[in-house]
């Protein structure tokens, strides 16, 4: 990949968006890992204002100082990022006493991943409003169109989305060319939302490598009688949610009523 002819490219298309909307920049959430690390460094080089915003739930420390050092060396290095830390945790437990089940179970902690990440999501867009600035999503291909690795207004709630035609293994390419620190690049992606250390491929069961082999498979027409072993472990995994979570990837079905029926 031409990581500098891409790298302008979303530079510019940011930039142009940002005008025509009549916005000042741009609000991003900072993980620690390196999606967000990516979408945040390119919004800084717009020159446009960049919030990058901390939002710690339980936050795992590793993950924690990765995303400061990230901030850091942004601002040393751009004088339109700023940053601001809104600590979650609390208003987090608050929510869980509000409804909490008698039994821990698997749902409910599926539940309450997806909470924190539409209580974040509802913090971003609270500083966007605030200071006139736009929601850039951090979702790549393989999350935001392959198997749907997001939640549903959460991280998937955003106004535009400037590496989601970006494969894991580009936004790496990208990172590289863009000098995120070494500590981002070399981390094992995680969404954090579970308080614990499991990494994306332990939730998933196939590394991004992977997934995006299966995508490139699917793209051909193959199907699963092509493979076997852990090729079509793979193979199954993807499409199994591909199709699982299609619901995140089209439009909001909506009930059409005719005229006929208004009458």
């Amino acid at each position: 990949m031409n990581t500098e002819s891409v790298a302008n490219h979303i530079i510019n298309w940011l930039k142009e968006y940002a005008e025509k909307a009549n916005v000042k920049g741009f609000v991003v959430g900072v993980s620690g890992g390196i999606d967000s690390a990516v979408t945040s460094t390119l919004c800084a080089k717009t020159g446009l204002q960049t919030l990058c915003v901390e939002m710690p739930i339980h936050q795992a420390e590793s993950q924690v100082n990765r995303a400061q050092n990230h901030i850091q060396n942004l601002q040393k290095n751009f004088d339109n990022v700023t940053s601001t830390r809104v600590d979650l945790t609390n208003t987090f437990e608050e929510f869980k006493k509000s409804n909490q089940p008698e039994k821990p179970s698997d749902i409910l902690d599926l539940a309450l991943a997806n909470t924190r990440a539409r209580l974040r999501m509802t913090s971003l867009y609270y500083l966007a409003g605030l200071h006139g600035l736009l929601v850039a999503g951090t979702g790549n291909k393989i999350e935001d169109f392959g198997v749907g690795f997001y939640t549903k207004y959460g991280d998937g709630g955003v106004d535009l989305s400037p590496i989601a035609d970006l494969l894991k293994s580009e936004v790496y390419e990208l990172a590289a060319h863009l000098n995120v620190i070494d500590s981002i690049q070399n981390a094992a992606p995680t969404d954090g939302l579970f308080g614990d250390s499991r990494t994306d491929e332990d939730q998933i069961g196939a590394s991004y490598d992977e997934l995006e082999w299966a995508m490139k498979m699917q793209d051909l027409g193959k199907v699963s009688n092509d493979f076997t072993g852990r090729e079509l472990e793979v193979f199954k995994i993807y499409t199994r949610l591909n199709t699982i979570n299609q619901h995140k990837m089209n439009p909001i079905p909506v009930c059409e009523i005719s005229d006929d029926l208004k009458k």
